[in-house]
């Protein structure tokens, strides 16, 4: 679970650092910053990819053995 847990927390980071690089595109007015900022981007998307297919191949098995509570 802690590899999991470090995982999402990571992804959580990476999607906070693209939602700022976002903002600051739509502000951005020159091209050597456009350029920097859609990098920067496209670099988090490789990784969030990268994290999200450790997810899918190591899915959490103590939540598939879990029993649903009933209330």
């Amino acid at each position: 679970m802690r590899n999991r847990r470090h995982t999402l927390l990571w992804m959580k980071d990476l999607l906070e650092h693209m939602s700022q690089c976002h903002d600051q595109l739509q502000w951005a007015s020159d091209g050597q910053t456009e350029s920097f900022l859609t990098e920067s981007l496209l670099g988090d998307l490789v990784e969030c990819q990268k994290l999200c297919a450790t997810l899918r191949e190591h899915p959490d098995r103590s939540r598939s053995s879990r029993q649903p509570v009933l209330s």
